[in-house]
């Protein structure tokens, strides 16, 4: 359960078509694992799958409070936490924000394209990052724990506009 096309983040489309699975199966993964998927959460991770960008803890907990649900950061941080814990967001490091992951239930450790234009984030396909990064491991005889991989540039749209 993946995007088919991570290149889609970066070109204008119907979000239901990436959204409305990925919410799908992270409520599905949630109720074979015992877990609450409580209303807060899936708003949450609906906010977070608005858009194919990272948003800050205080752009989602100001989204919360509008859509009634409270206006404490601990409310955004919670919520967040337990998306990014049981594989339904990541956090993207660099810019201190959140995305939702795109292949939730699928062990992955992905990469992120950034465009720091317009912010939009794609979560590149693991296999392409992942085989890259075993090899050169692998002549260093490092043994990898943990993947996070954010590379910053310009998107097609935005390198497309005129300067």
């Amino acid at each position: 359960m993946s995007i088919t096309n991570p290149a889609a983040a970066f070109q204008r489309h119907d979000h239901e078509n990436c959204s409305g699975p990925v919410l799908d199966r992270a409520e599905a993964l949630s109720a074979k694992a015992g877990i609450r998927m409580t209303p807060v959460r899936r708003r949450t991770l609906e906010i977070l799958l608005e858009e194919h960008r990272a948003l800050g803890a205080y752009e989602v907990l100001e989204r919360l409070a509008r859509d009634g649900f409270g206006s404490q950061p601990p409310v955004a941080y919670r919520a967040l936490d337990f998306l990014v814990e049981n594989g339904f967001a990541h956090r993207i490091r660099r810019l201190n924000a959140f995305t939702a992951c795109m292949q939730p239930g699928e062990a992955h450790a992905p990469a992120f394209f950034i465009c720091d234009t317009c912010g939009t984030v794609a979560e590149a396909p693991e296999e392409e990052v992942r085989g890259a990064l075993d090899a050169a491991a692998g002549r260093l005889g490092f043994r990898i724990a943990r993947v996070n991989v954010e590379v910053l540039g310009t998107c097609p749209t935005c390198a497309a506009e005129p300067a």
